[in-house]
């Protein structure tokens, strides 16, 4: 993981959770001042509002000494919204350089440069980061839209699955496992997580979505964030009994 986090408590928990997660954190750098925070709020049927407050994270704006070589080492490069434009868009261009597959996350939801895209090789957003994107509420519109921009889409649908589409004109919909959520807080991070671990392992596409249905079935059933997301033994378990 590349990125920054503050000297304070937070900053220490962080890192220490990521290390027992098994996380590589040499990329991971503290900085002055606090780590970025989100503060969420779960209503009855498990969807959530969230605040964030970037703190350290608005420090990430590029690579430092060290990063490049972390991604140009990776199989993916996977990215999202929540720290400095210009730092997503170095990372991408350096994934670009290295011939390593470049994901994002465009969440929060934002206009995105054309230089950035013109460096990404799979785009996932949500349906209502997608409507932003494109100004088509409905998601086959919205994909046939973002393929003029990016080679590949995965376009999260919620309880009703996952919509992939490429520029070969290749279009794949994965149904959502039925479950009862509790708390929809990173069900997104915790799909596009699954997804790209699983192509970096050379899994095709419509089983890395159906690995990546999984993990968000289980993660909604879950109280929390980080702490919600599966370990690959249980996403692999809750396939075989479905």
């Amino acid at each position: 993981m590349v990125g920054a986090v503050g000297e304070d408590e937070f900053g220490a928990e962080l890192r220490a959770n990521l290390a027992d997660s098994t996380v590589d954190v040499s990329g991971l750098r503290t900085v002055p001042g606090r780590s970025g925070t989100a503060h969420i709020v779960v209503d009855d049927t498990g969807d959530n509002s969230i605040v964030m407050v970037p703190a350290a994270n608005a420090a990430v704006h590029g690579l430092v000494e060290g990063d490049e070589a972390l991604l140009a080492s990776s199989s993916s490069v996977l990215l999202q919204l929540e720290t400095p434009l210009d730092g997503v868009a170095e990372a991408a261009a350096a994934g670009r350089r290295h011939g390593v597959r470049v994901v994002l996350t465009p969440a929060p939801a934002a206009p995105l440069p054309a230089e950035l895209l013109s460096n990404v090789d799979l785009l996932v957003p949500n349906e209502h980061e997608a409507a932003v994107l494109t100004g088509h509420d409905d998601p086959h519109r919205a994909l046939a839209a973002l393929l003029e921009v990016v080679p590949e889409v995965v376009i999260t649908l919620g309880a009703r699955g996952s919509l992939y589409g490429n520029r070969q004109g290749e279009v794949v919909e994965v149904p959502g496992f039925p479950v009862r959520a509790v708390d929809t807080t990173a069900a997104g991070d915790t799909f596009v997580g699954m997804l790209a671990t699983a192509l970096g392992e050379g899994v095709a596409m419509p089983e890395a979505l159906r690995l990546a249905s999984a993990a968000s079935a289980l993660s909604v059933q879950r109280i929390g964030a980080s702490g919600s997301m599966p370990s690959r033994p249980e996403i692999e378990a809750f396939l075989t009994s479905h």
